[in-house]
C-alpha cells in the first residue's frame, strides 16, 4: 500500500480535452482542498468549452479493474461519481460500491452537457435510480436532472422523491433556472433544510457542476 498524508478521493468520471470539466475539474478542486485525487475514466469525449460533440464510454470491465486496483492500494476516504454515459458504466460502478459499501459517495448525475448535448437515455436514468441512488451519500443534480430523475416538474417534490429513492442528502443546484438569482436547495430526511441564494453572475461557466460536486 502506498502511504499518503492527504485524504484520498477516488473520482470516476469523463475526460474533457478542454480541461474545464470532468476529471480535470474534479482533480483541480480536490487538490485545492488539500486532498489527493485518484481517477478512473468512465468515458472519453470530444468536446470544447461549449458542448460535447461525441461520447465514447469505456469498457465496464476496465472501469471495475482500475477502481479495484486503486481501492486495494490506497486508503480511499470517499468516492465521487460524475459522467457515466452508458447503463453498463452505472452497473460497473454499482459493483464497486457494493464491494466498498462503507465509503461515502458523491454522485453528480451528468445527464446532459452544459451546451445541450444529451449524455443519457432512459436505460441509464433507470440504472442511476435503481442502482446508484440507494448507495449515494450526497446527490448533486441540477434542477433539470433532478426533475428527470424524480419524474416530477416540481423541484420541492423532486428533492423529496430523490431522498425516498435512497440518497441520504440531495443538493439541487439552480443555475439552469431562468431567474435573476441562483438558489441551491439542500434536502435531508424528507424536507428542504437549507436554501443558498446568490446573485446570478454574467456569462456561462464550463465545469461548474463538476467543481461543486468535488
Amino acid at each position: 500500500m502506498t502511504q499518503t498524508a492527504k485524504p484520498i478521493v477516488l473520482c470516476l468520471s469523463g475526460h474533457d480535452p478542454s480541461g474545464g470539466a470532468g476529471l480535470q475539474a474534479d482533480i483541480e478542486t480536490i487538490v485545492s482542498h488539500q486532498c489527493h485525487a485518484a481517477s478512473v475514466i468512465t468515458a472519453l469525449t470530444e468536446q470544447d468549452t461549449s458542448n460535447v460533440k461525441k461520447l465514447i464510454p469505456q469498457p465496464a470491465s476496465a472501469i471495475i479493474s482500475q477502481a479495484r486496483t486503486i481501492l486495494e492500494d490506497l486508503p480511499v476516504k470517499a468516492i465521487k461519481i460524475g459522467l457515466l454515459g452508458h447503463e453498463e458504466t452505472a452497473q460497473a460502478i454499482d459493483t464497486i460500491l457494493t464491494e466498498y459499501s462503507s465509503l461515502p459517495v458523491i454522485l453528480d448525475p451528468v445527464l446532459a452537457a452544459g451546451g445541450g448535448s444529451v449524455l443519457s437515455n432512459e436505460a441509464l436514468i433507470e440504472s442511476v435510480v435503481d442502482l446508484l441512488l440507494p448507495r449515494t451519500t450526497i446527490l448533486t443534480p441540477n434542477s433539470i436532472e433532478a426533475r428527470q430523475l424524480a419524474k416530477s416538474d416540481d423541484l420541492q417534490e423532486s428533492g423529496k422523491k430523490l431522498l425516498e429513492l435512497g440518497s441520504e442528502y440531495v443538493l439541487i443546484t439552480g443555475a439552469h433556472e431562468e431567474t435573476s438569482t441562483v438558489s441551491n436547495q439542500l434536502f435531508y430526511q424528507g424536507e428542504c433544510i437549507e436554501t443558498y441564494t446568490w446573485d446570478r453572475l454574467p456569462h456561462s461557466y464550463h465545469g461548474s457542476g463538476c467543481t461543486l460536486a468535488s
